[in-house]
């Protein structure tokens, strides 16, 4: 494995571990962790076993992360609370996760077009962007314009809100595409 794909290792798994973290804390709600486990982060090695004992530091930078990005804080009690900014993360999150079913939806007929124009100096939020209609089930038709046949402007909205990048996107509900049937095909379609 070369560096560079070492380096997107090591991306990929603190993004990860910060999901991980995230969605705990909006499992739960509000967390005291002075009250209700204040060693936790020093439990976990020896839950996890000795040879992840690194765990619990990474489970504490994954922590300090979410709190200077905003997603989480702590209150005046010392409770973690996630933020208005970490449920919007964890919406995305959850949508992204769960996106794959909303194709054994029954089709209405209708396609949904998401056509973007991102600047090349927002390169990275382009590619982004690419990433996540990827993960989220939508076909490629042009690099900047995806399709899927079910209904997703909630998605697309909290996407423009993570991205921010509003202006940048726009979300179109078309009842004919000429040629469809390769489309048809690709998501099943009768």
């Amino acid at each position: 494995m070369g560096k560079l794909e070492e380096r997107a290792t090591k991306r990929r798994k603190k993004r990860n571990l910060q999901k991980i973290v995230l969605a705990t804390i909006g499992t739960a709600g509000i967390i005291s962790v002075a009250m209700l486990a204040p060693n936790i982060f020093q439990a976990l090695p020896k839950l996890m076993g000795k040879e992840q004992y690194r765990l619990k530091f990474k489970a504490k930078n994954a922590l300090h992360r979410l709190i200077i990005k905003g997603h989480v804080r702590r209150n005046t009690k010392g409770f973690l609370e996630i933020t208005e900014s970490g449920k919007h993360a964890l919406r995305l999150e959850e949508a992204r996760t769960h996106q794959p079913a909303f194709t054994k939806r029954r089709w209405d007929g209708q396609f949904r077009l998401v056509m973007f124009d991102i600047p090349q100096k927002r390169r990275q939020t382009r590619d982004r962007l690419r990433a996540m209609m990827m993960s989220f089930g939508f076909l490629r038709v042009q690099d900047s314009v995806w399709i899927t046949p079910y209904d997703c402007e909630d998605l697309i909205a909290l996407v423009k809100a993570e991205l921010r990048v509003g202006k940048d996107i726009l979300y179109a509900v078309v009842s004919e595409i000429e040629n469809d049937r390769w489309i048809k095909e690709h998501f099943d379609l009768k």
